[in-house]
This record gives structure tokens, C-alpha cells and sequence, in this order.
């Protein structure tokens, strides 16, 4: 599976899950590619919000709206349920206050799609146990001292989050053995990223 591929395959599968001409919030949208694609492709209404300046500036350059803010803030600008598809796209684990980021995206949006490094994975399992160290993988490629990922959390973990605040999974997939397979919770151990579409129920 080429590289290319294997990083951006949530990009793929949400520009299939959002229709054309929703409104979407992409939040951390980094240098904008999978808005700019959406508002193109599918004359999206779409607004990212991003911290960098660099990726802020890139992303308005290829004629993405975008604010720049920090996601720990909070969303206070933004009314109720006034986006039909909020994106948080592999963010979720480098915020500091990832429930309130998540509620945020609830609030503000119609239903959420989110994906995430599965930190519950096999093989970062694997390397912790065997080498007694924290686990560099090729999803997760990072040095203990250098990594984004300040939450460090497994797919089992956030459907418990999802349960206990009467979140509702719409749909699940995972990239397991580089392939895009449907998400299945007994298994998850083989899955090295997930991505849901979520709503409040």
C-alpha cells in the first residue's frame, strides 16, 4: 500500500460521507486540502479552524476559509447546530481538552466525523510489552519527547465516551493490515486507525 494512500485514506472516506452542498466545519484542518477538495468537488459551505499561522495562510491561498484559533477554547463564536458535518480529523489526540473539543463538535454540528490513531492496536501493544518503551510505528512515528499526541487513548475508549454521553455511532471503519475494512469492536486490536460518524442521540 503506498504511503500516500495509507495517510490520507480518511480524507477519502469522509469526502464520500459528506453530500453536496453541506455545511462542514473542518477543525485542526490543517493545510486545508480536504476542505478545498469539498468546497470544489461538492460546493460544500465549508470554514476550517486551524493554530498554525503557516497552515493558516497556506490554506486560505488555496481559497479555504479559515480561522485561526485554538480547539481548547472552545467554539464560542459559533451558534448551536449551525454546521450539518463537523471534521476532526487525527486532532482529537493532540488537544489538551479533548471532551471539551468533543462536545464543542457536537454542539456546533449536526453530526461529527472523526478519526484517530488507535493507541489499543497489537503492535503498539506489542512494542510496549517487549521493549518496555512507549511505541514508534508507522502510524505512530514519534519519539516519546517529540510526539503531537499528548492523549494517548484506544477505539474502546472512545465508544465508552460515546456510551456514557448518549452519543450515537452512525458509522465506523478502520484501517486494518492496510486495508479499509468496516470497524468491528471485538477486533479492534487490528485496527491501527479509526474514523466514526457520530451524533448525539
Amino acid at each position: 500500500m503506498r504511503e500516500n494512500i495509507r495517510n490520507r485514506w480518511d480524507h477519502e472516506i469522509i469526502y464520500e460521507l459528506i453530500p453536496e452542498g453541506a455545511s462542514v466545519l473542518d477543525l485542526g484542518c490543517g493545510y486545508g486540502e480536504l476542505l478545498a477538495r469539498l468546497i470544489r468537488n461538492k460546493e460544500v459551505q465549508g470554514i476550517g479552524i486551524e493554530n498554525d499561522f503557516e497552515r493558516v495562510a497556506v490554506s486560505i491561498s488555496k481559497g479555504v476559509p479559515v480561522l485561526q484559533a485554538d480547539l481548547d477554547e472552545g467554539l464560542p463564536g459559533l451558534p448551536d447546530h449551525f454546521f450539518d458535518y463537523v471534521i476532526l480529523e487525527k486532532t482529537l489526540q493532540a488537544v489538551k481538552k479533548p471532551l471539551f473539543v468533543l462536545e464543542e463538535m457536537l454542539r456546533v454540528g449536526g453530526a461529527g466525523v472523526i478519526s484517530f490513531p488507535n493507541f489499543g492496536h497489537w503492535r503498539v501493544i506489542s512494542s510496549l510489552s517487549s521493549t518496555g518503551r512507549m511505541p514508534v510505528t508507522a502510524e505512530l512515528p514519534y519519539q516519546w519527547y517529540d510526539t503531537p499526541n499528548i492523549h494517548l487513548f484506544t477505539a474502546r475508549d472512545f465508544l465508552d465516551w460515546t456510551r456514557a454521553n448518549s452519543v450515537r455511532v452512525e458509522y465506523g471503519v478502520a484501517l486494518a493490515d492496510g486495508e479499509v475494512v468496516p470497524f468491528d469492536e471485538e477486533y479492534s486490536d487490528r485496527a491501527e486507525e479509526v474514523l466514526f460518524m457520530v451524533s448525539r442521540s
